[in-house]
């Protein structure tokens, strides 16, 4: 664990954090979740997929009240910190997403990125599983081939002009349930 400048230590994970993780947030349910409406009862908190992706841990946590991407520090070298509630965008394969940071006691630094939220949409644990499994192999998956560009004229059509932009995260999720 290397010392961040005006930080605590960042705590580094050499082996899959998923059951920290499962702790994290079966704690948050119990102290700070609990009689809140918008829980999914048909879903419980798990950690789905957590894999090594450059250098680090990046899985889906499923609660009853959202479903996140999150990533977890393995190597300081090549971690990039954000403060808490502060948001930083991550390059992936099918595009960039935003990723806020957190900090908690079981597990230490971490980031997230919203998928859904609340979960109401989901009818059973194994139907989130599913559609958490699905989201990780799109999120490696570059978008599919655009088109041949355009000429110049075209831009001034709006539809045109979306061709430029990065993939959305409605766009993204829409292509999971697509291909799922």
């Amino acid at each position: 664990m290397g010392e961040r400048a005006g930080a605590k230590p960042l705590r580094l994970h050499a082996a899959d954090p998923a059951p920290l993780l499962e702790a994290v947030f079966r704690r948050i349910q119990a102290e700070t979740m609990a009689g809140v409406p918008i829980l999914n009862p048909a879903l419980t908190v798990e950690a789905v997929g957590f894999s090594r992706w450059q250098d680090h841990w990046l899985g889906i946590v499923i609660t009853p009240w959202f479903m996140n991407l999150v990533l977890v520090p393995g190597a300081a070298a090549s971690w990039q910190s954000v403060a808490p509630g502060l948001r930083l965008f991550r390059k992936f394969p099918s595009g960039d997403f935003a990723f806020l940071g957190s900090d908690e006691p079981e597990v230490g630094e971490f980031q997230s990125c919203s998928l859904f939220s609340p979960m109401g949409q989901f009818a059973e644990q194994a139907g989130a599983r599913e559609v958490a499994c699905a989201a990780l192999e799109a999120l490696q998956r570059a978008p599919e081939a655009a088109q041949p560009a355009p000429a110049r004229e075209a831009f001034e059509d709006p539809k045109q002009a979306a061709l430029e932009r990065p993939m959305s995260k409605r766009e993204f999720l829409g292509s999971v349930f697509r291909r799922g």
